[in-house]
């Protein structure tokens, strides 16, 4: 299992709680008429986050540099209809109900052989069709920081998108006065599944429309990647890093080997699963950014035993973000801190199977800070 296993969950942990409340506005109604709102949540340094119950979504992050001026580092949309658009791609969604990609959208679980919709060439990627990132999600609150945390939940039946269970999902977003969104997923299931789920913020630390995020230093804590195929499916080997482009132990500029190798060719940049060192099941520091115009730094701890490094290499300019600044090849990146990609078909990976008599749970912290 992925996670850390606990008993089954008190349903009161899932009980609303109305002693608190959350600033809240309207942001637009989907194509069925449900109303959509953003609820902002702001700390004592005067970090912003505003999040969507559409997907569950990371719609603005402002931080400050080392100026003291705030800017919005997370790419995203002024309103409901950019994150409706057939040209989203997953911007700030929480993602599942199996983040990356399965290949040929097959996986077998007990003896039985499962087909999620294939939205990804020949592979199934992100939940299918319409996955978590697509879907209307619950609200609820909790005291007694419920201004500073919202709690989304979201019930994917038995059979949604192929896959097996009715599973209930609960994803909290609070923001700490250590300049830290911290996210906790927790789910538990019916009948055995797979599970896999992650946030993809895409993040420019000079702020959002700023151009391409090369010159970012990235440093990685992972000593191995997994290589894949020309549909960029793993193989199953686990590669070592030294002497090759996935080398970011040391910290370095995201483009100066972005396209050097097949790997980086194949995904038109870089688009991989990074294996961390420590292994998952603990949170632990898996990466740590630095923007250096701004001086705006970002750490990324994780209970997950890998990273999915992306460099926005599907942005092609065709939509416009907040800052009324189109969104061009390569102006953000992800670290989607999950399992590996194919592990339902990968028996040397780490499982992603989720029982009945088990509870998925997984935190994922964003650290900012200057120097």
């Amino acid at each position: 299992m992925r996670a850390t296993i606990l008993s089954m969950p008190d349903p009161a942990e899932f009980a609303l709680n109305t002693e608190h409340t959350t600033t809240r506005k309207w942001f637009g109604q989907t194509a069925g008429g449900e109303d959509v709102y953003l609820y902002k949540l702001e700390n004592m340094q005067g970090v912003e986050v505003e999040i969507s119950n559409y997907g569950a979504t990371i719609v603005s992050l402002r931080v400050p540099d080392r100026t003291g001026r705030v800017d919005d580092v997370i790419l995203g949309y002024d309103n409901l209809s950019g994150y409706l658009s057939e040209k989203n791609q997953y911007l700030g969604a929480t993602v599942g109900r199996y983040a990356n990609r399965i290949a040929g959208g097959r996986f077998a679980l007990n003896g039985k052989t499962y087909q999620v919709p294939n939205n990804d060439g020949p592979n199934a990627l992100h939940g299918g069709k319409k996955g978590f990132d697509k879907r209307l999600w619950s609200v609820e609150q909790s005291a007694p920081i419920a201004a500073r945390e919202i709690i989304l939940r979201y019930f994917s039946e038995d059979g949604e998108e192929g896959f097996p269970g009715n599973l209930e999902v609960r994803v909290s977003f609070r923001l700490t006065d250590q300049n830290e969104l911290r996210i906790e997923y927790l789910a538990t299931t019916d009948k055995d599944t797979v599970l896999n789920l992650t946030n993809h913020a895409y993040f420019n630390l000079a702020g959002e429309g700023s151009g391409d995020i090369l010159q970012h230093q990235l440093t990685l804590l992972a000593s191995s990647f997994t290589p894949v195929d020309e549909s960029l499916i793993p193989t199953g080997e686990l590669r070592d890093v030294a002497n090759t482009p996935f080398d970011f132990r040391h910290g370095t500029a995201v483009g100066i080997h972005i396209d050097d190798g097949e790997q980086l060719q194949r995904a038109g940049g870089y688009d991989h699963n990074l294996v961390l060192d420590h292994g998952g099941g603990k949170l632990a520091l898996a990466a740590r950014v630095t923007e250096p115009s701004s001086g705006r730094v970002l750490e990324v701890l994780t209970t997950e035993p890998g990273v999915q490094f992306y460099s926005g290499n599907f942005l092609d300019g065709s939509t416009t973000g907040k800052s009324g600044k189109s969104y061009d090849f390569r102006s953000g990146f992800s670290l989607e801190t999950q399992h590996f990609p194919d592990s339902p078909n990968q028996p040397a990976f780490p499982s992603t199977v989720l029982k009945p008599d088990q509870r998925f749970q997984s935190m994922t912290v964003y650290r900012f800070s200057t120097k």
